[in-house]
This record gives C-alpha cells, sequence and structure tokens, in this order.
C-alpha cells in the first residue's frame, strides 16, 4: 500500500510507520512540489487537513485521507471534492483536553492567577481556596473528546452537564440536552466548556444574548472551536460582568493578531492553541487501526460525514 505523508512533522510520522508497518511504502518531503507528484500516485493520505486540502486543490484524488486533526474544516472549503473516505482524529485527544480543562478549573478554584498579582504587588494572599467538588460543569459538545473530558472530571465530585447535536441518556453526565437548551444551562453553571466543532450551526454561537445569559460567577473556556465566539461580545461581556472569565485557546485568526482586543481583556487568558496536541505515536496507533480496516472493507474509525461537516 502506497501512503503519502502530508504532515509538519512527516519525519516523525514516517520513522512510525517505517517501523510499525514496514511492508507499507511511505512517501513524503518537506518540499510541496515534490509531495504533489508523489500525491498522484498514493490512495491513502495521512495528514493534516491545510496540507491535504491544498492537494486536493491541484486535483490529485485519494481514496481515503486520515486526517491527524480532531478539526477537518480545510478539507470542507468550496469546490473541494468530496468523493472520498475522510475519517478525522478520535481516540487520542481525550487525556490532554482533560488535564488541559482541569488545569484552569483548579487554577481558578485557588486563584492562581490573582495569587501571582499579589506576588508581584508583595500582598501577602491568605484568601481561601475553593474547590471543585460540587461545582456544575456544562461541556458544550458531548462527543468523543467531551465524553473523556467528562469522564476524568467525574472523579472530582462535578455535576456534569453536556450539550449535543440530540438530547441523550449518556454517563456520567447528569443531563445531556440539545443545543437548543444551551441557553438554559449555561445560566445553572459554574464552568462553560466549549468543545464543538466548526460547523454552520455553531458558528457565532456564543454571542451577546447568550453570554447575558450566563451565571455571572461562571468561567467560560473555548477549547473547540475561534468560530463559535463573537470575539467582541465576548470582551465586552467580561466588562459587564456576566461572565467571570475566560480562558481561550482557539481563535478566528491564529495567530492572533497584536490589535485584537483578546490581548488586553481583563479577566481573559490566552493559551496558544495548546490545550490538545497530536501524539504522533498514538496518531500512527490510530491510522494503521483504520488501515487494517480500510483494507479489509471495514467501518472506519472518526468517518466524516461531509453534510454534517464532522
Amino acid at each position: 500500500m502506497r501512503v503519502l505523508i502530508a504532515e509538519q512533522a512527516f519525519a516523525a510520522y514516517a520513522a512510525l510507520l517505517e517501523d510499525k508497518a514496514p511492508a507499507l511504502q511511505v512517501f513524503t518531503s518537506d518540499d510541496s512540489a515534490e509531495l504533489s507528484r508523489q500525491a498522484a500516485d498514493c490512495p491513502v493520505w495521512l495528514g493534516q487537513p491545510d496540507l491535504l486540502a491544498s492537494l486536493l486543490r491541484q486535483g490529485h484524488r485519494p481514496r481515503w485521507v486520515q486526517s491527524t486533526w480532531a478539526g477537518i474544516t480545510p478539507l470542507l472549503g468550496l469546490g473541494l471534492p468530496r468523493d472520498y473516505q475522510l475519517t478525522r482524529a478520535v481516540g487520542i485527544f481525550g487525556q490532554v483536553m482533560a488535564e488541559y480543562v482541569l488545569t484552569y478549573l483548579l487554577g481558578h478554584e485557588r486563584k492562581v492567577m490573582a495569587r501571582v498579582v499579589s506576588q508581584v504587588e508583595r500582598q501577602w494572599d491568605s484568601r481561601p481556596a475553593g474547590s471543585i467538588a460540587g461545582r456544575r460543569v456544562l461541556i458544550v459538545g458531548a462527543g468523543d473528546i467531551g465524553q473523556c473530558v467528562a469522564q476524568y472530571l467525574s472523579a472530582f465530585g462535578v455535576e456534569l452537564y453536556g450539550i449535543a447535536s440530540t438530547a441523550r441518556a449518556l454517563a456520567p453526565f447528569k443531563e445531556v440536552a440539545g443545543l437548543e437548551a444551551l441557553p438554559r444551562l449555561v445560566g445553572q453553571a459554574d464552568y462553560v466548556i466549549n468543545l464543538l466543532p466548526d460547523t454552520l450551526a455553531t458558528r457565532d454561537l456564543f454571542d451577546a444574548q447568550l453570554f447575558a445569559a450566563f451565571n455571572p460567577e461562571a468561567l467560560f473556556i473555548n477549547a473547540g472551536r475561534g468560530s463559535a465566539v463573537v470575539d467582541g461580545d465576548l470582551v465586552q461581556a467580561l466588562r459587564d460582568g456576566h461572565v467571570a472569565g475566560a480562558v481561550i485557546d482557539v481563535c478566528r485568526q491564529e495567530p492572533l493578531p497584536r490589535q485584537h482586543p483578546f490581548w488586553t481583556a481583563w479577566g481573559l487568558l490566552l493559551t496558544g492553541h495548546s490545550a490538545a496536541p497530536t501524539s504522533p505515536a498514538l496518531m500512527a496507533g490510530l491510522f494503521l487501526e483504520n488501515l487494517a480496516a480500510f483494507q479489509a472493507g471495514e467501518p472506519l474509525k472518526g468517518r466524516v460525514d461531509f453534510n454534517r461537516g464532522y
């Protein structure tokens, strides 16, 4: 089987595949012209969506594409073909995303940022800390990653609520509701964590009207997609006290322009799209598992429905 790797970390992926599956014919390059030439003869592609989309625009047609990202927005662009199997990275981000979320939940309860300011000002800060036990956590996007985050958080005694495409019973959540219930649930939550993918239904979801419905003591964490948040509305909501604070990992434009209001917004922390980096070793394992299924004509993990966008 001829496999094309289109990835910034192409050398790491090539080494892993050559070690784990030496029978594969692996092709890759850091030269875009050479990569395009190789793509013409490879039915299977592995890589990051922005580079893969460029190859599709050049007229190359794979049979199956495995994205190394959970998000596949670049591959959904207008004019790009959809007559191939596309799978996104699933089952490999749960723990690192849970660690990210826990970092800022615990940091918020323990007032870490405020204590840093107190130290800079040489003020002894003996305010009592809180605990996340009993806190109401709303995970907006109770899919593969959201469910894994919930499992980790459940050990800390939080009350878990979720938002999914449709309401359902799903452990360990107390309730998983549809998107229409979001205004109700944000008003009850101590923490609102957005993990939604980028779709037409999720763009500009967190706007002035929704932020006005928040519990004013809530911390908002966006580790899903920047397109879900109306940036100016979030900044204003922080000013007006509708939201206690925000941790923003993903933005509409990355890197964030120097003049963007997020840089100076009071109560907002930027984390530079660092929440859940892809592990090449885990990704290679998922790819090889899917490759075996592909060759056997069996269902693939993370198969994308182009109509839904995920």
